[in-house]
């Protein structure tokens, strides 16, 4: 019998070892075949993107830092500012229109904004990457309608929020205390909507 080419009998090693590594890969990143984010992940569709690891965080009212100052350009190009929601509980939303976690917790996000807008809560995104433009046309897309802080140009508000962020986080959802101080965070998709409700309530539930 004729011997193969060993170029030709190690292309089948060569899978094999491809195929280890892509299932050591998958593995270690938790992917399953029926995760959507995984598979635009995989597709190369990513963009980009880091996420956090969906971990949340309650911080004690006693325990919480000084109130967080900012000041940005929103999409209308109105100018808004940390003392605009004084007095109010307000989330705040780190996001950009290319990242596909975003995406996927937009309409969760307006909804939650629906529900508690009448007990008066504040929403606010903060838009890390993109110009007005494409934020519009996110927001149109997927029906959000609270405004977004455009920070792409001087990154001012990711720095006012420097140490409850991660810069390269996103998304990464905070909640406001009324003085403006850090109640609760989630780093990154928020999976379970009812999560963030619940911080919001007991938020809202705090003494003023």
């Amino acid at each position: 019998m004729t011997a193969r080419p060993a170029a030709a009998r190690a292309v089948p090693a060569r899978r094999t070892a491809l195929a280890l590594i892509v299932a050591g890969a998958l593995a270690l990143t938790g992917c399953t075949a029926s995760d959507p984010l995984a598979e635009q992940y995989r597709s190369g569709t990513g963009q980009g993107y880091i996420s956090g690891d969906g971990a949340y965080t309650v911080i004690a009212e006693e325990e919480r830092g000084e109130p967080v100052t900012f000041e940005g350009q929103v999409e209308s190009g109105e100018t808004v500012s940390s003392d605009d929601y004084r007095g109010e509980v307000l989330v705040v939303n780190f996001w950009y229109a290319g990242c596909p976690p975003c995406r996927a917790e937009a309409a969760d996000l307006e909804a939650i904004w629906q529900q508690f807008a009448p007990e008066g809560v504040e929403f606010l995104g903060v838009n890390i990457y993109d110009q007005a433009p494409t934020a519009l046309a996110f927001a149109e897309e997927f029906g959000v309608t609270y405004p977004s802080i455009l920070d792409a140009n001087d990154g001012s508000t990711r720095l006012a929020f420097a140490g409850q962020v991660a810069p390269n986080a996103v998304p990464t959802t905070l909640v406001l205390d009324r003085q403006g101080r850090v109640a609760a965070r989630i780093s990154g998709l928020l999976t379970e909507p009812s999560t963030l409700r619940a911080m919001i309530t007991d938020t809202l539930a705090e003494s003023s």
